[in-house]
Protein backbone atom coordinates (compact mmCIF):
# COMPACT_ATOMS: atom_id res chain seq x y z
CA UNK A 1 0.00 0.00 0.00
CA UNK A 2 1.37 3.48 -1.18
CA UNK A 3 0.21 6.99 -1.21
CA UNK A 4 3.00 8.33 -2.50
CA UNK A 5 1.38 9.20 -6.00
CA UNK A 6 -1.46 10.38 -4.47
CA UNK A 7 0.15 12.85 -1.98
CA UNK A 8 0.86 16.09 -3.96
CA UNK A 9 -2.88 16.18 -5.20
CA UNK A 10 -4.80 14.65 -1.84
CA UNK A 11 -5.74 18.15 -0.32
CA UNK A 12 -7.45 19.24 -3.56
CA UNK A 13 -9.29 16.14 -4.70
CA UNK A 14 -10.26 15.99 -1.11
CA UNK A 15 -11.45 19.59 -1.16
CA UNK A 16 -13.23 18.79 -4.18
CA UNK A 17 -15.13 15.90 -3.40
CA UNK A 18 -15.76 16.87 0.03
CA UNK A 19 -15.20 20.37 1.12
CA UNK A 20 -14.74 20.70 4.77
CA UNK A 21 -16.55 17.46 5.65
CA UNK A 22 -13.62 15.46 6.48
CA UNK A 23 -11.86 18.00 8.34
CA UNK A 24 -14.60 18.85 10.76
CA UNK A 25 -14.71 15.01 11.27
CA UNK A 26 -10.82 14.88 11.81
CA UNK A 27 -11.10 17.76 14.67
CA UNK A 28 -14.56 17.26 15.90
CA UNK A 29 -13.23 16.38 19.54
CA UNK A 30 -9.98 17.78 19.47
CA UNK A 31 -10.97 20.68 22.00
CA UNK A 32 -12.42 18.32 24.43
CA UNK A 33 -8.99 16.70 25.25
CA UNK A 34 -6.93 19.31 25.06
CA UNK A 35 -5.32 18.18 28.16
CA UNK A 36 -3.06 15.95 26.01
CA UNK A 37 0.76 15.56 26.54
CA UNK A 38 2.23 12.73 24.25
CA UNK A 39 0.23 12.10 21.39
CA UNK A 40 0.72 9.55 18.71
CA UNK A 41 -1.01 10.56 15.00
CA UNK A 42 -0.70 7.15 12.75
CA UNK A 43 -1.71 7.57 9.28
CA UNK A 44 -1.84 11.33 9.30
CA UNK A 45 -1.31 11.95 5.51
CA UNK A 46 -1.28 15.78 4.49
CA UNK A 47 -1.06 17.25 7.70
CA UNK A 48 -4.10 18.42 8.56
CA UNK A 49 -4.87 17.64 11.56
CA UNK A 50 -1.56 17.69 12.99
CA UNK A 51 -1.82 21.49 11.88
CA UNK A 52 -4.59 21.40 14.52
CA UNK A 53 -2.95 19.32 17.03
CA UNK A 54 -0.14 22.05 17.30
CA UNK A 55 -1.93 24.33 17.60
CA UNK A 56 -4.12 23.09 20.28
CA UNK A 57 -1.62 21.40 22.35
CA UNK A 58 1.22 23.80 22.33
CA UNK A 59 2.91 21.81 24.95
CA UNK A 60 2.24 18.27 24.01
CA UNK A 61 5.16 16.02 21.96
CA UNK A 62 3.75 14.53 19.00
CA UNK A 63 4.52 11.40 16.93
CA UNK A 64 3.10 11.55 13.42
CA UNK A 65 3.51 8.09 11.25
CA UNK A 66 2.49 7.09 8.04
CA UNK A 67 3.97 5.14 5.29
CA UNK A 68 4.29 7.74 2.78
CA UNK A 69 7.75 9.93 2.39
CA UNK A 70 5.34 12.29 0.48
CA UNK A 71 2.37 12.36 3.07
CA UNK A 72 5.25 13.36 5.48
CA UNK A 73 6.53 15.64 3.22
CA UNK A 74 3.04 17.53 2.85
CA UNK A 75 2.51 17.42 6.29
CA UNK A 76 6.13 19.14 7.40
CA UNK A 77 5.28 21.73 4.63
CA UNK A 78 1.49 22.02 5.27
CA UNK A 79 3.18 22.63 8.88
CA UNK A 80 5.90 25.53 8.09
CA UNK A 81 3.37 27.40 6.22
CA UNK A 82 1.45 27.81 8.87
CA UNK A 83 4.13 29.05 10.92
CA UNK A 84 4.06 26.02 13.38
CA UNK A 85 6.71 25.17 15.09
CA UNK A 86 7.33 21.50 14.37
CA UNK A 87 10.58 21.12 16.26
CA UNK A 88 8.56 18.69 18.98
CA UNK A 89 6.87 16.88 15.95
CA UNK A 90 8.76 13.41 15.29
CA UNK A 91 7.94 12.55 11.60
CA UNK A 92 8.13 8.70 11.14
CA UNK A 93 7.75 6.89 8.03
CA UNK A 94 7.04 3.43 8.93
CA UNK A 95 4.49 0.78 8.05
CA UNK A 96 1.79 0.52 10.49
CA UNK A 97 1.29 -3.19 10.46
CA UNK A 98 5.21 -3.39 11.33
CA UNK A 99 6.38 -0.20 13.31
CA UNK A 100 6.29 -1.32 17.24
CA UNK A 101 5.86 2.01 19.41
CA UNK A 102 9.06 2.51 21.66
CA UNK A 103 6.91 4.38 23.99
CA UNK A 104 4.14 2.85 26.52
CA UNK A 105 2.84 6.55 27.54
CA UNK A 106 0.65 8.03 24.28
CA UNK A 107 -2.17 9.92 25.98
CA UNK A 108 -3.61 10.52 22.79
CA UNK A 109 -4.16 8.77 19.98
CA UNK A 110 -5.82 9.87 16.38
CA UNK A 111 -6.09 7.51 13.35
CA UNK A 112 -8.44 9.55 10.87
CA UNK A 113 -9.37 7.73 7.66
CA UNK A 114 -6.87 4.63 8.25
CA UNK A 115 -8.67 2.00 9.93
CA UNK A 116 -10.41 1.56 7.10
CA UNK A 117 -7.57 0.72 4.83
CA UNK A 118 -7.47 -2.78 6.33
CA UNK A 119 -8.95 -6.13 6.15
CA UNK A 120 -10.43 -7.43 9.63
CA UNK A 121 -6.61 -9.34 10.83
CA UNK A 122 -4.83 -6.52 10.05
CA UNK A 123 -7.08 -4.18 11.64
CA UNK A 124 -7.23 -6.28 15.01
CA UNK A 125 -3.31 -6.67 15.26
CA UNK A 126 -3.04 -3.19 14.27
CA UNK A 127 -5.05 -1.81 17.15
CA UNK A 128 -3.60 -4.26 19.64
CA UNK A 129 -0.16 -3.22 19.03
CA UNK A 130 -1.24 0.78 19.21
CA UNK A 131 -2.89 -0.26 22.50
CA UNK A 132 -0.52 -1.38 24.02
CA UNK A 133 1.35 1.75 23.63
CA UNK A 134 -1.46 3.62 25.45
CA UNK A 135 -1.19 5.50 28.78
CA UNK A 136 -3.47 3.78 30.96
CA UNK A 137 -6.14 6.45 30.98
CA UNK A 138 -5.66 6.84 27.53
CA UNK A 139 -8.21 9.40 24.85
CA UNK A 140 -8.48 7.51 20.77
CA UNK A 141 -9.88 10.05 18.43
CA UNK A 142 -11.24 8.41 15.06
CA UNK A 143 -12.54 9.79 11.99
CA UNK A 144 -14.10 7.34 9.15
CA UNK A 145 -16.80 6.33 6.95
CA UNK A 146 -18.77 3.96 7.83
CA UNK A 147 -22.42 1.83 6.82
CA UNK A 148 -25.63 4.07 7.28
CA UNK A 149 -27.99 1.45 9.24
CA UNK A 150 -30.62 1.39 6.30
CA UNK A 151 -33.15 2.95 3.80
CA UNK A 152 -31.39 5.01 0.50
CA UNK A 153 -28.78 6.35 3.13
CA UNK A 154 -27.64 2.97 3.43
CA UNK A 155 -27.51 2.44 -0.60
CA UNK A 156 -26.01 5.62 -1.18
CA UNK A 157 -23.37 4.41 1.53
CA UNK A 158 -22.61 1.44 0.28
CA UNK A 159 -22.41 3.13 -3.90
CA UNK A 160 -19.73 5.50 -2.18
CA UNK A 161 -17.59 3.08 -0.31
CA UNK A 162 -17.65 0.78 -3.10
CA UNK A 163 -16.75 3.06 -5.39
CA UNK A 164 -14.06 4.87 -3.22
CA UNK A 165 -12.33 1.03 -2.50
CA UNK A 166 -12.23 0.71 -6.36
CA UNK A 167 -10.32 3.56 -6.37
CA UNK A 168 -8.03 3.15 -3.99
CA UNK A 169 -6.95 -0.41 -4.89
CA UNK A 170 -6.18 0.47 -7.78
CA UNK A 171 -4.39 3.44 -7.27
CA UNK A 172 -2.88 2.92 -3.62
CA UNK A 173 -2.54 -1.34 -3.69
CA UNK A 174 -5.06 -0.65 -0.79
CA UNK A 175 -5.16 -4.23 0.86
CA UNK A 176 -8.70 -3.66 2.35
CA UNK A 177 -12.13 -4.20 -0.12
CA UNK A 178 -14.63 -3.23 2.51
CA UNK A 179 -15.14 -1.75 5.30
CA UNK A 180 -14.48 -3.20 8.45
CA UNK A 181 -15.94 -2.07 11.89
CA UNK A 182 -13.27 -1.27 14.72
CA UNK A 183 -15.57 -0.94 17.33
CA UNK A 184 -15.35 -4.83 19.13
CA UNK A 185 -11.45 -4.82 18.59
CA UNK A 186 -10.73 -1.23 20.41
CA UNK A 187 -13.32 -2.80 22.79
CA UNK A 188 -11.44 -5.93 23.57
CA UNK A 189 -8.39 -3.27 23.95
CA UNK A 190 -10.04 -1.65 27.01
CA UNK A 191 -11.27 1.73 24.80
CA UNK A 192 -15.00 2.38 25.46
CA UNK A 193 -16.99 4.90 23.58
CA UNK A 194 -17.36 8.01 24.67
CA UNK A 195 -18.87 9.43 22.44
CA UNK A 196 -19.91 9.68 18.35
CA UNK A 197 -20.62 12.06 15.64
CA UNK A 198 -22.56 10.67 12.73
CA UNK A 199 -22.72 13.69 9.67
CA UNK A 200 -23.72 13.14 6.05
CA UNK A 201 -26.72 11.11 6.29
CA UNK A 202 -24.56 8.64 8.24
CA UNK A 203 -21.81 8.07 6.09
CA UNK A 204 -19.33 10.15 7.62
CA UNK A 205 -18.46 9.52 11.67
CA UNK A 206 -16.16 11.06 14.33
CA UNK A 207 -15.52 8.57 17.32
CA UNK A 208 -13.95 9.47 20.99
CA UNK A 209 -12.95 6.70 22.89
CA UNK A 210 -11.07 5.98 26.52
CA UNK A 211 -9.85 3.86 28.11
CA UNK A 212 -10.24 3.79 32.11
CA UNK A 213 -7.81 4.51 34.05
Amino acid sequence: MSFDALAPHYRWMEFILAGEKLQRCRTAFLDQVSQARNILIVGEGHGRCLVECCRIFQDAQIACVDASESMLFQARRRCAGRGLNANRVEFIQADALKWTPVSSGWDLIITNFFLDCFEAEQLERLISRLAAAAAPAANWLIADFQMAPAGWKRARSRLILWAMYVFFRVMTRLPAERLVAPDGFLERSGFALRQRAETEWGLLHSDWWERAG
